[in-house]
């Protein structure tokens, strides 16, 4: 096997940097930007619905990777309007901004006092366009003439370049004015593609360039007037006028919501503050859902990540099974379809190997950045597997495991031919040319798996919770394969998981730490470092219940867990920094997955524990969202959690956190051959009184279930029931 540079494999490092990371020239929080996203089309807005241009600005109106619109600024008489407020509305399908007029003076003379005029503007994405009223008020008592004008950019950059890398050559840019009331921005690419972004205004504007649509308008006292313009992604014109146009497209983005939401359930609690979580949560997901030929595909997150990420993918899917399985068939379909079949070193791809991440812009087209269609990371294809598992167990659909059959197979063999470099059992990863990532499990930093001197791992690298990963991926291997009468593959499976369970056991655990090393590196030398990757081995359930104890101990000391969250590395080992992405950070889904772990060996109270401190987060952030993750500092009195510079907000797996963590201290299972939904030792945290869960199914069933909590548990009733479908509750 080809690795990289000598010097990287032996992880002799300094300070460098990965070729890949963001590079962080503005802090995202600080900008407050408010996000729009419908399918492969998404924008970013400042506070003022302005997209801003300039050195390190990240707003823009974005598709298939390429920024289409890159300024677009509005003025009253060639001044910014001041900022009343910025709403997105709770189910993220329209932005609305409200602003006024500041002192407008001719000379010395003032024209229009402060707070006369009242600006709205109200804008929505549907099918790679974005759709904007601007309606303008005169709450003065005289009549008011002004100009309203919109300054307008396109620069075509690829997601990279706005990611802070540099490119020697760019394509062909222009501009034209077609008619009085439409304006036409070009690319050809260096590949040869064009590109085209339009911007229709209805009604004419006064006067129209390139660069400049303005208005001439007079206002009587209470009089409204409403602009309206359509920024395409394409080349085709709406067809109706764009003042019709707006309200037919809000129609059917709300329609369009409603439909992709229907077989979710839903859940109503006693606390407001954790409705609002929830509520933000669904929203963030169901806006980065994207439909595709299988079905809906979480996109992983804004700005950097709106595309498809196999991990990602899988992993939101999997917290959210419970609440709405469709997601999990859609994901699964569609890595099936782009599951690698031949071996292609420059995009890390072999037969059988799950999907990393797939770009559409231009720098990923012309190769410049290898993840057009990338296949680096170690860990989707066996989660690919315990995704189809457990969707099995939660659905009962033997059809689609029928169909995903040969997939699986290909999954499988490609853990035993290409993951297994070396033949001892344990999967590994080393990429195999220097443009691709190094480290490729979920922490992919380039520091993020080292030794106990600090020293990064050299290549290849066996991670734990990988193991945990296969271990469970052919479990749930084997319990399809019954189910489709391949009695002795199932059996070959079981012998498998069991050995490497054994063999997990035996070298990844270290006696004086009592925990699990990060991963083993090229030399088979255990990294002794403490990390929350051992949580996932939980998740998996793969080690025994007494050192399972040891590490979920550990996992809420205070060296990892910060009063917010667990840290993805406790605060005594080198490297740890908790402003860093994966050495001391917090990440919502890695504590999901934590939980659900915890869940797993009935550790209630430990599950309850986390459950508070990411609850308290999510209340603290603002639109009561999780981001990608934060800063791991320890929580102290009065403050509220850090965040981190360029984290994706919203991000998928994030969202899909405090669905996971209400599976974990409810104890929801399923048992799809029983039409029979399971909660094993039911708990609710302290802010939580009683939970309603509502159209529930269960294949052709449906419950609605009231949980209360009361001083010796929580007692559960159904309030209905629709088809053959049992409720049990354990207690023990």
């Amino acid at each position: 096997m080809e690795l990289a540079s000598p010097k990287e494999e032996t992880g002799a490092w300094s300070e460098t940097h990965d070729a890949f990371e963001i590079t962080a020239s503005s802090s995202l929080p600080e900008r407050r930007l408010s996000t729009l996203k419908q399918g492969d089309t998404f924008g970013l807005f400042n506070p003022d619905g302005d997209i801003a241009p300039g050195p390190g600005s990240p707003e823009g109106l974005y598709h298939q990777d390429c920024r289409h619109l890159s300024g677009m600024e509005l003025a009253i008489e060639g001044r910014h309007p001041l900022l009343l407020s910025s709403t997105l509305q709770d189910d993220n399908v329209v932005l609305t901004v409200d602003l006024t007029n500041p002192d407008i003076f001719d000379g010395d003379d003032l024209q229009i006092g402060q707070d006369t005029l009242h600006i709205l503007r109200s804008r929505f994405i549907l099918n790679g366009r974005l759709y904007e009223r601007i309606r303008l008020e005169n709450f003065g008592d005289i009549s008011h003439s002004f100009e309203v004008s919109l300054r307008m950019a396109a620069d075509f950059v690829d997601l990279f370049e706005v990611r802070g890398h540099k490119r020697e050559r760019r394509g062909r840019s222009a501009s034209t004015v077609v008619g009085d009331r439409l304006v036409a921005f070009d690319y050809r690419a260096l590949d040869g593609r064009a590109l085209r972004t339009l911007i229709e205004f209805d009604p004419a504007p006064t006067r129209l360039s390139s660069k400049l649509a303005s208005y001439r308008l007079t206002l009587k006292p209470r009089q409204r007037k409403s602009l309206f313009l359509i920024c395409t992604c394409g080349a085709t014109p709406v067809e109706e006028p764009a003042s019709r146009a707006f309200f037919i497209g809000y129609r059917d983005s709300c329609r369009t919501l409603r439909e992709s939401t229907a077989n979710a359930a839903t859940v109503e609690s006693s606390n407001e503050i954790f409705n609002e979580v929830l509520c933000r949560s669904m929203a963030d997901l169901y806006m980065l859902n994207t439909s595709t030929e299988e079905g809906p595909y979480p996109y992983a997150g804004t700005p950097w990540f709106s595309t498809v990420f196999g991990r990602d993918g899988i992993i939101t899917a999997l917290q959210m099974l419970w609440i709405d399985p469709s997601l999990a068939r859609g994901v699964l379909k569609f890595l099936a379809r782009n599951q690698a079949t031949d071996l292609e070193p420059k995009a890390d791809a072999e037969p059988g190997k799950i999907l990393h991440e797939l770009r559409q812009g231009e720098m990923a087209r012309l190769g410049e950045v290898p993840f057009r269609r990338y296949y680096g990371s170690v860990d989707s294809t066996p989660l690919f597997i315990m995704l189809a598992g457990r969707y099995f167990r939660r659905t009962g659909d033997r059809k689609t495991m029928a169909d995903l059959w040969p997939n699986i197979e290909a999954a499988l063999r490609w853990i035993d031919d290409y993951g297994d470099i070396d033949g001892d059992g344990l999967i590994k990863y080393a990429r195999k040319e220097a443009a691709g990532l190094y480290n490729q499990g979920w922490k992919d930093s380039y520091d993020s798996v080292y030794h106990a001197d600090g020293s990064c791992a050299r290549l290849p690298i066996a991670l734990c919770e990988v193991q945990g990963y296969v271990f469970a991926a052919r479990q749930e291997a084997a319990a399809i394969a019954r189910a489709l009468g391949h009695e002795a593959r199932a059996s070959e499976l079981d012998q498998q998981a069991e050995r490497l369970r054994q063999l997990v056991e035996e070298r990844f655990w270290c006696n004086e730490l009592g925990f699990y090393a990060i991963a083993l590196d090229g030399d088979g030398k255990p990294c002794r470092v403490r990390s929350s990757n051992a949580g996932h081995l939980l998740f998996c359930r793969l080690p025994s219940p007494e050192r399972a104890r040891k590490v979920a101990d550990a996992l809420l000391d205070a060296t990892f867990f910060s009063g917010w969250g667990i840290r993805t590395i406790a605060s005594n080992e080198p490297r740890y920094s908790p402003i860093s992405y994966h050495n001391g950070s917090i990440w919502p889904h890695d504590n999901a997955l934590i939980a659900l772990g915890l869940a797993r060996y009935g550790l209630e109270g430990h599950v309850l524990k986390l459950f508070k401190g990411l609850f308290d987060t999510a209340a603290a952030m603002d639109l009561r969202r999780l981001p990608e993750l934060f800063c791991g500092f320890k929580r102290q009195p009065g403050n509220r959690p850090t965040s981190y510079p360029v984290a994706c907000s919203p991000q998928a797996w994030a969202s899909a956190m405090p669905f996971a963590l209400l599976q974990a201290s409810l104890g929801v299972h399923f048992d799809a051959g029983e039409h029979t939904v399971l909660l094993e030792r039911p708990s609710l945290p302290s802010f939580i009184d009683e939970l309603l869960i509502r159209s529930l199914r269960l294949a052709d069933g449906e419950v609605d279930l009231l949980l209360s909590r009361h001083q010796t548990g929580v007692t559960t009733r159904v309030l209905k029931r629709e088809g053959p479908i049992k409720v049990l509750v354990t207690l023990d």
